[in-house]
């Protein structure tokens, strides 16, 4: 860095002042085995939330334009019959 040095300014190297502080080290931060089991299987349940909601919000989408579909034709009794409970 001697190249670098301007008149007046310290010789000062940015590269050295951006490596790691020396009292935070990798080994504080190691991930174990059972860390990575727990977020995958977070991930997992995130994941199957999300496909169920998916598959869920496609049926009831089909259901309602299958009711439009029916009405606009101008036809009655559209909506799936509700049955009573038994007594």
């Amino acid at each position: 860095m001697e190249g670098y040095a301007r008149v007046g300014l310290p010789n000062f190297c940015y590269a050295d002042a951006m490596d790691e502080p020396d009292h935070l080290t990798r080994e504080k931060n190691v991930e174990s085995e059972g860390d990575r089991r727990l977020a995958n299987i977070v991930l997992l349940v995130i994941l199957a939330i999300l496909v169920g909601g998916g598959i869920w919000l496609a049926n009831a989408m089909f259901e309602q334009r299958t009711l439009d579909d029916c009405l606009a034709q101008g036809r009655r009794n559209c909506a799936p019959p509700i049955e009573a409970p038994a007594r």
